[in-house]
């Protein structure tokens, strides 16, 4: 099982990429323009989920990991949420197994939530609406919403612009307005037991993710998929402050390692008392490691 206090950070956004099988979960197309964005050869850009496990505990940090499910709108099948969590359980020392529905699943994903809480230790979901190609507040996702927060798991929303198909010739068909953290405030005032997590940096609606965390108080910001010397000034300063409970360690990996993120995360103006709030203990009260 996860020690916490062995952990030195708690890195709340990871992908898993490939399967067992060797099936990925983007198209090409969509795989070269995020790996060309983000600048990451081929070599480094699929682990295995036994690989991520292997990875993370040379560096004493856990992982949330997930896949995203957007098969109705890709065509493509996701990475099983069940090998997901099988992972999990092969290394309950630092992998903690996050899921995804895509919401065009409606009832049957619902039951899918339930099913995947109860009998294999899911502990949240992951939506991405610009791949997934919905509005957050869409009335008919509320379903899969109603079970999340039915069965204490997380919701992790993706915000502000996305890697995933940038310079393809019209974006892959990816259209950022799905994305902005406003659409995800309809749902934080909807469910207001149901923990949201708006991943991101949430350029270019930094101020509006800012605001909605400070006013909806089951609301985190994850500071994943950016280098932490390309965040917003106003990102830094709530962090600093308003909300130094709320913000958590992310990284996007294996888009963006670790190693990075750390290492630019130690040039910021951060706090020193800060530090480890963002790092690990905010995370490890949300996931319900530690107490409140």
């Amino acid at each position: 099982m996860l020690n916490l206090d062995d952990l030195v950070a708690i890195d709340v956004h990871t992908h898993a990429e490939v399967s067992d099988s060797g099936a990925g979960s983007l198209s090409r197309e969509l795989e070269e323009a995020s790996s060309s964005y983000f600048k990451v050869d081929a070599e480094h850009r699929k682990p295995t989920l036994d690989e991520i496990a292997a990875h993370y505990r040379e560096r004493r940090m856990a992982a949330v990991v997930f896949t995203v499910d957007a098969e109705a709108a890709t065509g493509t099948p996701a990475v099983p949420n069940e090998e997901i969590a099988e992972a999990a359980r092969r290394h309950p020392d630092v992998l903690i197994p996050f899921a995804s529905i895509d919401p065009a699943k409606g009832r049957a994903g619902a039951r899918q939530v339930r099913r995947l809480v109860e009998e294999h230790g899911v502990r949240g979901f992951k939506f991405h609406p610009n791949v997934q190609a919905f509005y957050p507040n869409d009335r008919s996702a509320y379903v899969l919403y109603e079970a999340i927060e039915a069965a204490g798991a997380i919701a992790v929303f993706h915000t502000g612009q996305t890697g995933i198909g940038a310079g393809a010739p019209g974006g892959g068909g990816i259209r950022l307005k799905y994305s902005n953290p406003m659409f995800v405030d309809d749902v934080a005032a909807d469910f207001p037991d149901l923990p949201i997590i708006l991943a991101h940096p949430s350029f270019p609606w930094q101020d509006e993710a800012l605001a909605v965390a400070t006013h909806k108080p089951q609301v985190y910001i994850d500071l994943s998929g950016w280098s932490p010397k390309y965040f917003p000034p106003q990102l830094v300063q709530y962090a600093n402050t308003l909300l130094k409970e709320k913000v958590l360690f992310g990284t996007d990996y294996p888009l963006l390692s670790p190693d990075r993120w750390l290492a630019d995360f130690a040039k910021l103006p951060i706090k020193d008392e800060v530090r480890p709030l963002i790092l690990k203990q905010n995370a490890a009260r949300l996931l319900g490691l530690a107490k409140s």
